[in-house]
């Protein structure tokens, strides 16, 4: 596996195991990432902001497997925001996850205090994920929140 930042050529692809995720657990209704305006260029929406940037996990034959971004929370710039962390089915389980979270809190440490997050307590796996990586629950969102369908929130001192 190898993480690489986003490319335009990406952007189908992630928009597919975006989508795919949230139907199979039944988020695919507005207020989650599923209606997001930018699901279908990613590239050029991470491209666009300062302190930003998207990854993605391709596998050696060059397939995208998964992907995570990090961009600012609107309101405060010393909060930095983990964003859009999808993996292809067929690859869950096999560690893509903890080494793009690994990318993307390294970033996140160069240019923000604190990396917020927005979930559903559905994806159980994943808030397991991220408390292992030291996020703390907080009671409600940060205000500014643009996913108000997420029921879920993190953050985590850098």
């Amino acid at each position: 596996m190898i993480i690489r930042e986003i490319k335009d050529q990406d952007n189908k692809k992630m928009e597919q195991i975006i989508k795919r995720s949230l139907e199979q657990v039944g988020l695919d209704i507005p207020g989650t990432a599923y209606f997001d305006p930018q699901l279908g260029k990613l590239s050029a929406f991470y491209k666009g902001k300062s302190n930003a940037n998207y990854w993605v996990a391709i596998t050696e034959e060059d397939e995208v497997i998964g992907g995570v971004g990090i961009g600012p929370f609107v309101g405060d710039s010393t909060v930095g925001e983990l964003q859009k962390l999808y993996i292809s089915p067929t690859h869950q389980g096999k560690g893509v996850s903890k080494e793009l979270m690994r990318v993307a809190l390294d970033f996140a440490e160069k240019h923000y205090a604190y990396c917020y997050l927005e979930t559903s307590h559905v994806l159980e796996i994943a808030n397991r994920l991220y408390s292992k990586f030291g996020f703390r629950e907080l009671t409600e969102p940060i205000e500014g929140s643009e996913h108000g369908t997420m029921d879920t929130w993190y953050i985590k001192e850098l």
